[in-house]
């Protein structure tokens, strides 16, 4: 397969993860309506919450590897791109770099999308003060966690990813079933770590 074509995969990959996992939380985590009022003073939100966006990350790397992962391998994330090269099961170079600048621009690209489908609502705002809209430690954490703690999860969780993309990869791991271990453990990733850094 051409590097191009690998690349415009990784693309697709990265923009489908960008726009259905933060598109999940930020369009419809919290989601009400008018029409979801119950009396005057009751609504019924219809937000798919913590869970919800959890599943959605995962669904979009199992359905994208799945989709295009013949293709280019199904990285759509660089941290999973350098984890492989570190673990000899990519190449450096060239296309390292270009895996990288691929995700990286499907990644803004959905973001684009997502921002310019979010800000068409009146209301919305990027303020720091919106929780869906910041991440990080300190005030920037749903649970007000401090930094150190929160560096340290997001590393301890980007291992444990790697660990099992490396595993469910490996030729000696059962069939095809990589794409289904590997969605379910972003699923994990983010019910640990949306309340600690939102990520």
């Amino acid at each position: 397969m051409t590097l191009v074509k690998r690349c415009a995969a990784e693309f697709l990959g990265t923009f489908w993860l960008v726009f259905g996992g933060c598109g999940s939380a930020v369009i419809a985590a919290a989601y009400t309506a008018d029409t979801t009022k119950i009396g005057e003073n009751t609504s019924f939100p219809l937000g798919i919450g913590l869970v919800g966006v959890s599943l959605a990350f995962g669904l979009t790397v199992l359905t994208m590897a799945f989709a295009v992962g013949g293709i280019s391998g199904g990285h759509f994330n660089p941290a999973v791109s350098i984890g492989l090269f570190v673990a000899k099961r990519f190449r450096g170079g060239k296309d390292l770099l270009a895996y990288v600048v691929a995700q990286v621009l499907g990644g803004v690209a959905a973001a684009g999308v997502l921002f310019l489908t979010a800000s068409s609502k009146a209301g919305f705002s990027l303020a720091g003060s919106n929780p869906l809209a910041t991440n990080g430690f300190g005030e920037h954490s749903p649970g007000g966690y401090p930094m150190g703690i929160c560096f340290m999860i997001e590393v301890l969780l980007t291992f444990f990813f790697l660990l099992v993309i490396l595993g469910s990869t490996d030729r000696r791991a059962a069939g095809t079933f990589a794409p289904i271990s590997i969605g379910l453990a972003l699923t994990l990733i983010h019910l640990i770590s949306i309340p600690i850094t939102n990520t």
